[in-house]
């Protein structure tokens, strides 16, 4: 199949980016010497760009390039090569917000689709280093900021409307990606779709039960209608232990090529809700029973601390930042000086309502996030990693028993330490693997 390309666009290799490259007088400095001696490895292992590692005497970068398909299949699903302005405005935004917690970006070329940025070393991905049960002490720290930061300050908590709403109406436009979200995440696991996949025959019933299941599908509706309508904040639109690498000191966020305005839940969900699956899933890598379990307790824990620290950290910025014309500060303002302190506890009644809203939002898109992992097209490596089937299956069970009750039930759950304190008691119930 023949894609047509914008004029000027070609896909480089490991042999043309050298001589491209060596155009540009400040990366070509950065990397030193001549191009004909720079190491080029392309080393992309996503779903959907090239990515190449650059490396000279004096520095190496980074280089991402999209294609004008979904590497995943190939060229029978054609796919915008804009995805790459959207990665680039995003990161540049969330730079202001949330400086060092995102890689340095050195270069856009709007004709290739094509971004430079700082090399990552040694940072690995995070879901990487979770498979092997590494512990990140300063990962939910660097998270929580990340997280509370970048969804805060491009809010109506914080932005006039008109700044935000030209914002809004910019990535409006990165369709192609959030329909991706909107099919393969809250449409295609719960009907008959072609790309599916699952653990089969030991997830045949399993997967026939979700797809039988009226009240899942319609919580999990409402979930998509908020990630259609709802423009809150501009979000990474992939954010996942895939999408973040890290040491033991150091935490980037990486590839908000999916970024658009849409519910601040579905940021903080997705996470959680990768969090989980890991959790889940290391049982499967034991080669004793009950080996990882400090690991486990690790996970959970980070978990908890994640949500917690997000919601403080979060009413934090609100309430010494409050410049956006949501929740006007006079309203409040008025209701104090006629009350005493009434105005103040109205405002904080205001904030917790609003967070438990977030935090119901963030259960559902969990949940939601979970299930695709197991049962559409695109899986995670933490449970594809376990070769024998048998054991994924169980540790795919019970993620999936844990993602149907946040997605059907988040608005009876009253703290992240019951969704835990949920986890812990299916992985002890349901025994080893």
């Amino acid at each position: 199949m023949s894609i047509e390309t914008p004029a000027g666009y070609r896909p480089l290799d490991e042999a043309s980016l050298p001589a491209y490259l060596g155009t540009l007088p400040e990366i070509a400095g950065r990397l030193g010497g001549a191009p004909e001696n720079w190491r080029v490895s392309e080393v992309g292992d996503g779903n959907l760009n090239l990515v190449f590692i650059v490396e000279g005497p004096a520095g190496d970068i980074c280089v991402k390039q999209s294609l004008p398909y979904v590497r995943l299949v190939g060229d029978s699903w054609p796919l915008p090569l804009e995805r790459a302005f959207f990665e680039y405005r995003a990161t540049t935004i969330q730079a202001r917000n949330v400086g060092g917690l995102v890689p340095l970006i050195l270069h856009y070329d709007p004709a290739l689709f094509l971004i430079v940025m700082e090399r990552l070393s040694p940072h690995i991905i995070m879901r990487r280093g979770m498979i092997d049960a590494v512990v990140y002490p300063a990962f939910v720290d660097h998270l929580v900021e990340y997280t509370a930061k970048s969804l805060y300050f491009t809010s109506d908590l914080a932005m006039p409307a008109a700044e935000k709403k030209p914002l809004v109406a910019l990535f409006a436009g990165n369709t192609a990606l959030c329909k991706i979200t909107e099919d393969l995440i809250f449409t295609d696991p719960y009907r008959i779709a072609e790309l599916n996949r699952w653990t089969s025959p030991e997830l045949d019933e399993v997967a026939a039960a979700i797809r039988a299941d009226a009240e899942l599908k319609r919580a999990v509706s409402v979930l998509k209608y908020k990630f259609l309508a709802q423009s809150e904040a501009l979000l990474h639109g992939d954010l996942h232990t895939g999408s973040i690498m890290v040491t033991s000191t150091d935490t980037r966020v990486i590839d908000p090529e999916f970024a658009f305005f849409g519910p601040m839940g579905f940021d903080v969900g997705k996470l959680i809700g990768n969090l989980l699956l890991s959790y889940f899933s290391q049982a499967g890598h034991e080669q004793e029973p009950g080996e990882r379990e400090s690991y486990r307790q690790w996970t959970l824990s980070t978990i908890e601390r994640f949500w917690n620290g997000f919601e403080r950290r979060f009413i934090e910025l609100w309430t010494n930042n409050r410049t956006g014309d949501a929740y006007p500060p006079d309203l409040f303002e008025a209701a104090e000086a006629n009350g005493g302190d009434l105005g103040l506890r109205s405002f904080g009644q205001a904030q917790h309502a609003f967070m438990r809203g977030l935090f119901e939002d963030a259960l559902g898109y969990a949940g939601t996030s979970m299930i695709r992992r197991i049962l559409g097209l695109a899986h995670n490596i933490d449970l594809e990693l376990i070769e024998d089937q048998g054991r994924r299956a169980a540790c795919e069970q019970r993620t999936l028993s844990l993602a149907i009750d946040l997605v059907k039930h988040a608005r009876q759950i009253p703290s992240i330490e019951a969704v835990t304190a949920k986890a812990a008691t299916l992985q002890a119930t349901t025994g080893t693997v």
